[in-house]
């Protein structure tokens, strides 16, 4: 290969790093000295997340070439405690900022989380709503089987200040470590309802109906992310947390039923 030849094809692979860390959007960087985001880049995201964080990581290795992303999705405590305990991650997307605040107070963080999406509970029901569940109260009810998620993780939390807001108290027949958990007893029949978040119903509405209910815009979920301290590709992760924020992921994270600002 002649030296002008191979001058140009370094040219054109930089000229796509920067292009995919800068994403269209200035409030963050990402990336080594040289421009170039390569390696793996491994993510810890909330459960609610894995549709649209799955669509994010392979836009973020079509625009960064060389790139590969990992995702672990759980619940959001789980993976604080994970990182907390040394796992390897390079970035922690959270449902809930109590669950980010576990991490950043531990020295875990690599700078401060930015929220980047926000999300609002509904009722999931079985399609049809065959016990006629119109609001929180209707949980409540004698015979109807509801699955909420823990208290410790963040639809948890969500959930039971909503009922608060109601005043409505319930006795669930499960309590789930995510939110994929407590929506899945919905699917398969073995719960009346969910309090789920409304992106989750989204996905799934071909098993499941969203039942919207006012008390939900008290609990609404801000979701932080940060780049870790120990990232083992810190800058990769810088680059992601970037891409997370940038016009196209913001896009794809407000079709999928998030706000963003």
């Amino acid at each position: 290969m002649s030296t002008r030849t191979m001058r140009t094809a370094v040219a054109v692979l930089v000229a796509l790093a920067v292009t995919g860390c800068g994403a269209g959007d200035d409030r963050a960087s990402g990336g080594a000295a040289d421009g170039r985001v390569t390696g793996v880049v491994t993510v810890f995201a909330a459960a609610s997340l894995t549709e649209s964080f799955t669509r994010i990581g392979k836009d973020f290795e079509a625009a960064n070439p060389g790139s590969t992303v990992t995702l672990n999705f759980a619940g959001s405590s789980a993976l604080a405690n994970q990182i907390n305990q040394g796992a390897p991650a390079d970035v922690f997307a959270s449902a809930a900022p109590a669950n980010m605040t576990t991490v950043t107070e531990a020295g875990s963080a690599d700078g401060a989380p930015s929220i980047f999406a926000r999300n609002q509970l509904v009722i999931a029901v079985p399609r049809g709503n065959p016990r006629q569940v119109t609001g929180l109260t209707d949980l409540s009810r004698s015979g109807v089987k509801v699955a909420l998620c823990a208290t410790q993780v963040p639809c948890g939390a969500a959930a039971r200040t909503a009922l608060d807001a109601a005043g409505v108290a319930l006795t669930p027949v499960t309590l789930e470590q995510d939110v994929k958990g407590a929506l899945a007893k919905v699917k398969l029949g073995e719960v009346d309802a969910a309090l789920v978040y409304r992106t989750d119903a989204r996905v799934a509405n071909a098993d499941v109906t969203g039942v919207e209910f006012p008390e939900s815009a008290r609990a609404i979920n801000d979701y932080p992310i940060v780049a870790l301290k120990d990232a083992p590709n810190p800058a990769g992760a810088r680059a992601f947390v970037a891409y997370v924020r940038s016009t196209p992921a913001q896009a794809l994270l407000a079709e999928a039923g998030f706000q963003v600002s």
